[in-house]
């Protein structure tokens, strides 16, 4: 019976765990309507702010989608003025993604706007629970180093 309830609790804490994360990421994405992107192209842009000179395979590689995908999303961005492709010198075959101004602009303001929401409702806990969330943050962290 030990084993049960070893086997059954994460499986309980998943199932509370997962619609609370799920709804936190989504007020958070919400965040970035005013500014115009999406939260998928919110999450691309830092994936290539954080990797300048991403190439498109690895950039897709990493987001889980196909190339020829990927390709679709980078034109729309590269449009919109938020995505510049450059030619590498030594592999004239390699094209690197980087950001323009404008891209690090919004991320700037979508960092600022996700963070003061978070805060705003952080400051409605009591300590204990503040104690807990902080307490939560490095486990939670690794659950996201496995792939």
């Amino acid at each position: 019976m030990v084993n049960d309830l070893a086997t059954l609790a994460p499986v309980e804490l998943a199932n509370r765990l997962r619609p609370v994360l799920l709804k936190l990421n989504r007020e958070l994405r919400r965040e970035t309507r005013s500014l115009g992107i999406t939260g998928g192209q919110a999450a691309l842009l830092h994936l290539v702010q954080q990797n300048p000179g991403i190439g498109l395979g690895e950039l897709a590689e990493r987001e889980g989608v196909s190339a020829p995908a990927m390709s679709g999303y980078v034109d729309r961005l590269e449009a919109a003025g938020l995505l510049n492709r450059t030619r590498s010198g030594e592999d004239r075959r390699r094209v690197g993604l980087t950001v323009t101004a404008e891209a690090a602009r919004i991320l700037k303001a979508l960092r600022r706007r996700r963070t003061a929401w978070l805060a705003a409702r952080l400051r409605e806990l009591d300590p204990a629970e503040l104690e807990a969330l902080d307490a939560a943050i490095e486990p939670l962290a690794r659950l996201l180093e496995r792939p």
